[in-house]
C-alpha cells in the first residue's frame, strides 16, 4: 500500500532528476511533505498525440462510470497483478497511464506489543525525485463539473520495503516511465514487465515523527526523527476507507 508521500525537490532539480524540461514544471510548484489521499497531485501524462504534459490529478481513481466520488476513497492503489481485469482499472490501464511524481513515500513498521506503529520515509539512496507507475480516470458529476483522479500501482516488495511492508509502489526510472506512457502500448505483455520493484541497493528508509500520522500536518517537521515533533506521539495515523485494490 502507498497511502502517504512526499514531494519537496525544488523545481530546477526536479527537472534534472525527471529528465523533462523544466518549464514543464508548474511554476507554483509549492514543497509537500505529506500527500494524503484525495488530494490534487502532480502527474506526467500523454494524451493520444498530444507531448508529454504535467497535470494535477485528484488522487484516488474515480472510474468514468462511477455513481459518485467517493469511489476514489477505496482506490488510491491499483495491484499490478489484477490491472488488466479489475474494473475500476482494466480500461485505465489500457488507455490511460499516468506518472505520479514524488521524491519519497511513508510506510509504517509495526513494533509489536501492542505500541503504537512507528512511521519511515522511503526515498532513493540519491535524494533525487522519481516517478510512480499509474492510472488516470476522467468523471463528470451530475452538475456537469469534471475530476481527474488517479490511483498509484503497487506490487511486491523489494527486499528492503519486504521488512515493514507486504506491498510497495512501483518506481519507473524515466526510460521505463516514457515506455509506460507511450500511447501506442496496450498489452499487457509489453506493460507489466515495465513494473518490478526498484533495487532495494538504490533505496534507503529511516524513521521519522508521528507528526505525519495526521494528513493535516505538511510541514518539514514530518521528516524529523522520532520524537523531535510537536505532535502527539501516540496519535496512530489517519488513513479513512481505504484499500490497496
Amino acid at each position: 500500500m502507498c497511502g502517504r508521500y512526499s514531494l519537496i525537490t525544488q523545481r530546477e532539480d526536479l527537472a534534472r532528476a525527471l529528465e523533462i524540461a523544466e518549464d514543464l514544471i508548474f511554476a507554483d510548484l509549492a514543497p509537500r511533505w505529506n500527500i494524503a489521499p484525495t488530494q490534487p497531485v502532480p502527474v506526467l501524462r500523454r494524451r493520444g498525440s498530444e507531448p508529454l504534459e504535467m497535470a494535477s490529478l485528484r488522487w484516488g481513481l474515480v472510474p468514468s462510470w462511477a455513481k459518485d466520488l467517493s469511489t476514489g476513497a477505496r482506490a488510491i492503489n491499483a495491484r499490478r497483478e489484477t490491472l488488466a481485469t479489475k474494473p475500476t482499472f482494466r480500461e485505465s490501464f489500457r488507455t490511460r497511464r499516468c506518472a505520479v511524481i514524488a521524491d519519497g513515500f511513508y510506510e509504517w513498521r509495526d513494533v509489536g506489543a501492542g505500541r503504537p506503529k512507528v512511521p519511515h520515509h522511503i526515498r532513493l539512496r540519491s535524494g533525487e525525485a522519481f516517478t510512480f507507475a499509474g492510472l488516470w480516470d476522467s468523471w463528470r458529476a451530475p452538475d456537469g463539473r469534471v475530476v481527474e483522479s488517479c490511483s498509484i500501482v503497487t506490487g511486491p516488495p523489494n527486499e528492503l520495503l519486504s521488512t515493514i511492508h507486504d506491498r510497495m509502489p512501483m518506481i519507473l526510472d524515466p526510460p521505463r516511465r516514457d515506455a509506460w506512457l507511450d500511447p501506442e502500448r496496450a498489452d499487457e505483455r509489453e506493460l507489466l514487465p515495465l513494473l518490478e520493484p526498484y533495487a532495494a541497493n538504490d533505496m534507503e528508509m529511516f524513521a521519522v515523527s508521528r507528526h505525519v500520522n495526521s494528513p493535516a500536518n505538511d510541514d518539514a517537521r514530518c521528516l524529523e526523527p522520532p520524537g523531535e515533533s510537536a505532535g502527539s506521539p501516540e496519535a496512530a495515523p489517519s488513513w479513512g476507507p481505504l484499500f490497496d485494490d
